[in-house]
C-alpha cells in the first residue's frame, strides 16, 4: 500500500469502525464501562487537517445503504411510488440530515448510499490510522462529490430553527 493509501482523507469510507458511544448519563468521579458500537463511517475532517496533524479528532458520521434506509420506512412508505418519492427528496437534498451518494459497482458499492448527519461521532486519529492499516480494500470520495459532501454537511450544521415563520402570502 502506498502512503497515500495509509494516510487519511475526507470523504474515506471505514467499514466496521469502533466507535466509542457515551452513555446518556454522566456523573463526575463515576467510573464507566465503555463499549464500542460497530460502525460503517465516513470521514468529514478536512483532508488537510488531517494531512497537516491539525486535529487529533476525526469527525465521522455513520452511512448506510438505501435499502437499509427503505426497510427502516413505516410499512405504508414502503411501496414502490412512495419509495421514489423518498429516493427523488434524497436527490434533490430536500432531507438536510442526510446525503445520497451514487453506487459504483466497480468500487464494490452496489447500493447507493446515505450519509447521516444527525449523528457525528470522533474517534482519535492516531488509533484510525492504525485501525484503517487492517482494512483490505478502502474507498475514496474523490472530487467533486468530496467536497459536496461537505457542502451538505455544512448546511445542516449550520441551519437556524426561527421562532416563527414567515406566513403563507394572502391576496
Amino acid at each position: 500500500m502506498s502512503r497515500d493509501e495509509l494516510s487519511l482523507h475526507q470523504g474515506d469510507f471505514i467499514r466496521d469502525c469502533p466507535i466509542i458511544v457515551p452513555p446518556k448519563d454522566l456523573e463526575e468521579g463515576k467510573t464507566y464501562d465503555l463499549q464500542a458500537d460497530i460502525m460503517d463511517v465516513i470521514i468529514l475532517s478536512q483532508s488537510c487537517d488531517l494531512e497537516n496533524s491539525k486535529t487529533e479528532i476525526v469527525l465521522v458520521c455513520p452511512f448506510f445503504t438505501f435499502f437499509d434506509y427503505k426497510e427502516s420506512l413505516q410499512p405504508g412508505e414502503q411501496k414502490k411510488e412512495a419509495v421514489k418519492k423518498h429516493f427523488e427528496r434524497l436527490k434533490q437534498g430536500i432531507q438536510p440530515n442526510y446525503h445520497l451518494l451514487n453506487k459504483d459497482k466497480n468500487k464494490g458499492l452496489d447500493d447507493y448510499l446515505i450519509v447521516d448527519f444527525r449523528n457525528v461521532y470522533g474517534i482519535h486519529i492516531e488509533f484510525l490510522q492504525e485501525y484503517v492499516k487492517s482494512l483490505e480494500n478502502r474507498v475514496r470520495l474523490l472530487p467533486p462529490y468530496r467536497e459536496h459532501l461537505s457542502q451538505a454537511f455544512a448546511r445542516f450544521f449550520m441551519r437556524v430553527g426561527l421562532p416563527q415563520n414567515i406566513p403563507p402570502l394572502s391576496l
